[in-house]
């Protein structure tokens, strides 16, 4: 069966190009379209300062993440567990940016372009929600709105949590209906299967009367002529059989 990895970071900041670190990763793994718990998340230190501005977002400090491992403590488990399997991510162009500028400083082969020709499939559910649906905000957020997906737990930005949404908000994204709980198994309970509507043995027939069949008929002769003739119905119309 397929394994997919949800992925999501926090970083120090938005830009690379300023030296930002991620300070946390997670994985989740799904396979068969059913959550594991297998998952992979630390929280890292960025040996260099937090913005203000990220920090509120995420709510991660420096002071926390003092005694924590840096990238490159966990850069080989990082892959060795995400091997060479499709990962999904929301907006994949930053995550991606940051983890390969991380991986490049750690010494270790980069995730490339993402695309099948580099040799990792990275799908990206931001693509996906502004094709379904196009000229709409398609944050995270609002994707759990619009398929009713319990956020509650999400007061700051936290990549474990993030993931997890990102896991639900991919099944609905993918199976096109978003009311049904189908496939997040290990993670909220097998689906319940209803027991089947009873039927009585006979089923009573009730017949049209004259005066319905002779209102129906003016109905069809008006909507004929109508059309001009052009009434497709009338080819394949067959006189009513009685009672058997």
């Amino acid at each position: 069966m397929a394994r997919l990895i949800f992925l999501d970071t926090e970083t120090t900041g938005l830009e690379i190009s300023q030296g930002h670190r991620i300070i946390e990763i997670a994985c989740v793994e799904m396979v068969g379209r059913r959550l594991t718990q297998r998952n992979f998340h630390y929280y890292l230190n960025p040996k260099r300062e937090i913005d203000a501005a990220a920090q509120a977002i995420h709510g991660i400090t420096l002071e926390f993440l003092a005694d924590k491992p840096t990238f490159a403590d966990i850069a080989d488990a990082f892959l060795e567990y995400i091997a060479d399997d499709e990962i999904v991510i929301h907006n994949a162009v930053f995550d991606v940016g940051f983890l390969n500028a991380e991986l490049t400083l750690a010494g270790r082969p980069t995730l490339g372009s993402g695309k099948p020709s580099s040799g990792r499939v990275i799908t990206d559910t931001l693509k996906m929600a502004k094709e379904q649906f196009p000229g709409k905000r398609n944050s995270l957020d609002v994707l759990c709105e619009r398929f009713e997906i319990d956020r509650s737990a999400r007061t700051l930005h936290s990549a474990l949590i993030d993931t997890q949404l990102l896991a639900e908000v991919y099944l609905a994204l993918t199976r096109g209906q978003d009311s049904l709980d189908i496939g997040l198994g290990a993670s909220r309970g097998e689906a319940k299967i209803s027991s089947p509507v009873s039927r009585p043995a006979t089923l009573r027939v009730i017949r049209a009367t004259e005066t319905e069949l002779a209102t129906h008929a003016a109905v069809v002769e008006g909507l004929e002529k109508a059309s001009g003739g052009k009434a497709v119905w009338q080819k394949w119309r067959t006189e009513p059989t009685g009672p058997t």
